[in-house]
């Protein structure tokens, strides 16, 4: 029981982190599986997944009832990324662990640097939309609905590399990878950032669900943990979605990019100590 409480615990925690701070919520869930309960990165991995999954779909269930989510987009991301997510799952059991984690150190330092220069341009920006001619030059454009994409081959091309890079860091890490698809939808699309993180959610929900899949038929599986550890989060996400508006902003995702710096540099000695 001690041990199930530890789970859920660490659950709730990253459900609380990832409705505060979107796609960069999920990047803890490895980490506290390591450190936590004491699993290696491959056996963490699908783990968090699971949990990724289920929250991520909980969380585009509600924003599809607001209209948010762009169906084409999310659809074509994902069966990229579905494809490329059960050779990540593969590689995950091939590799050492000492690798794993430095990969995963590293890109979690490269999260936490993005966030201070987002926060920074949000600063500057307060509140201007459209700056410049950027706009102008995106691979993606929207339709005069304002609305729809219009699809070409460089949208296309955009989009696919943002479903491919997800689904085999997701696979490989146990990231949900939305921290690469809402970059990739924010400087290739001319969407509203609502409808960015809730079509990020539909592609994490559907890329994830695949590891997990992938995971189990390969017998990487833990069910004993995940599934309380998948139960915690969705609690912690759930509820923190009540006090999100109240926390949001420059400073917590300054207080968040601190936080993912101290876990990378803690991943790293943690090997060596």
């Amino acid at each position: 029981m001690g041990i199930v409480f530890i789970t859920v615990a660490s659950g709730l925690v990253t459900g609380i982190l990832l409705a505060l701070t979107g796609a960069g919520g999920t990047l803890v869930a490895v980490p506290l599986l390591t450190f936590i309960l004491q699993l290696r990165v491959v056996e963490a991995a699908p783990v968090a997944l699971l949990a990724v999954s289920l929250s991520s779909a909980v969380g585009a269930v509600l924003a599809h009832r607001q209209g948010l989510v762009r169906y084409r987009a999310a659809g074509f991301v994902a069966v990229t990324g579905i494809a490329i997510a059960p050779a990540g799952v593969w590689m995950a059991q091939k590799l050492p662990d000492t690798f794993l984690t430095c990969l995963f150190a590293l890109i979690l330092f490269g999260v936490a640097v993005s966030m201070f220069r987002q926060s920074r341009e949000r600063d500057r920006e307060t509140g201007n939309t459209a700056t410049s001619g950027l706009h102008t030059t995106m691979p993606c454009q929207l339709a005069y609905d304002g609305n729809r994409l219009v699809w070409t081959w460089p949208c296309a091309r955009a989009l696919a590399a943002a479903g491919m890079v997800s689904g085999l860091l997701s696979g490989l890490l146990g990231v949900g990878g939305g921290f690469i698809v809402i970059p990739v939808l924010q400087r290739a699309t001319q969407l509203p950032m609502s409808s960015i993180l809730a079509t990020a959610l539909a592609i994490t929900a559907s890329i994830s669900a695949t590891g997990v899949f992938s995971a189990t038929m390969m017998q990487g599986m833990n069910w004993s943990i995940a599934l309380p550890f998948a139960a915690g989060t969705l609690m912690g996400m759930l509820g923190g979605r009540i006090i999100a508006g109240k926390l949001s902003g420059p400073r917590l995702q300054h207080f968040f990019a601190v936080v993912v710096m101290g876990i990378a540099v803690a991943m790293v000695l943690r090997l060596f100590l």
